[in-house]
């Protein structure tokens, strides 16, 4: 791990991972599925073969409608119908209980997945489309709809606590290259091409011995900006995190480049990235199980134009 305030890093050196991880054009023009091509059928008809035990985990948070320094947005969960009135729908006869959802789910708080068109660098996202083909009726590249008949594969988790017998990742840390090829090495996996990657900083196991995570009093552990290009040497398709990838708050590293995983990631190499996963029972169950690796899925809602969605991940042995 390296200390926040000791990292020693530039906007050049920024740009630099950025121009060399950059896959636009890599699978042709009109591309919008990034770095998903490494996903091929043969790799998840492996990944449904490895599932032994039947055994599913939820990687998701609850439904987050409790405001607090990691949710000053709630979301909404309100009964329509309750059961002491269940003929309100006036249908004669007919008895049941409907409820209201809403969501502003980027942030802190929501299990969620980017899409590519979330993050920008110069006014373009991936593949080289300008911001303003995410217009006020909804994004026309680069949306969540791209990835409307789900998601599913070899699930890896590197587990970063456990590999450095500490309980969670300080704030005050950036996770290095070095910290995942040690937790590689302890775990006994290797992220491969096509892989659904999972890192766990021990967000929840931190706010279960302290205070809620403020983020903007930088209580929130991120990864360094070199691992960008170890995600891309080692071709993953999608990239999770109990965490938000970036440090918060945003813009410790750089002001040029504030969130620089996101930026990286989403708008240069088409890498989708799925924040704020809970990965506390997942983390329980691969040690139960001496077993890193899994049977990885997702499905986010049919948003057509949308940013991202609200997702419940499973990981299944």
């Amino acid at each position: 791990m390296i200390d926040c305030s000791a990292a020693d890093i530039t906007d050049e050196q920024i740009h630099t991972y950025f121009e060399r991880t950059k896959n636009w054009g890599q699978w042709g023009r009109d591309d919008e599925r990034g770095t998903l091509n490494y996903l091929t059928d043969t790799l998840r008809t492996k990944a449904a073969q490895d599932v032994r035990l039947g055994k599913a985990v939820s990687c998701a948070r609850d439904f987050p409608v409790t405001p607090g320094p990691t949710n000053p947005t709630p979301a909404l969960h309100h009964m329509v119908i309750g059961g002491d009135d269940p003929c309100g729908s006036g249908v004669p006869g007919m008895e049941v209980s409907t409820d209201f959802i809403g969501i502003m789910f980027h942030g802190l708080a929501s299990t969620h997945i980017d899409a590519l068109c979330h993050s920008f660098v110069d006014g373009i996202m991936y593949n080289g489309h300008p911001a303003m083909d995410v217009k006020s009726t909804g994004a026309t590249r680069n949306s969540i709809h791209r990835l409307a008949d789900g998601v599913f594969g070899r699930g890896v988790l590197l587990d970063i606590p456990q590999s450095l017998g500490i309980d969670h990742v300080p704030s005050t840390k950036f996770v290095t290259v070095d910290d995942l090829q040690l937790a590689e090495g302890t775990s006994g996996v290797t992220v491969s091409e096509g892989d659904l990657l999972l890192i766990r900083t021990g967000r929840d196991q931190r706010d279960a011995g302290l205070a809620p995570t403020d983020p903007q009093r930088g209580e929130l552990a991120g990864l360094h900006p070199e691992c960008v290009e170890w995600f891309h040497e080692r071709k993953i398709a999608v990239l999770g995190s109990d965490a938000v990838h970036d440090p918060m708050p945003p813009g410790q590293l750089s002001k040029e480049w504030p969130i620089p995983i996101h930026m990286c990631a989403l708008a240069g190499m088409g890498l989708h990235l799925m924040d704020n996963l809970y990965l506390e029972d997942l983390a329980e169950t691969c040690r139960r199980e001496q077993r890193h690796d899994f049977l990885f899925t997702f499905a986010p809602l049919r948003i057509a134009g949308g940013t991202g969605s609200p997702i419940n991940p499973l990981a299944v042995f």
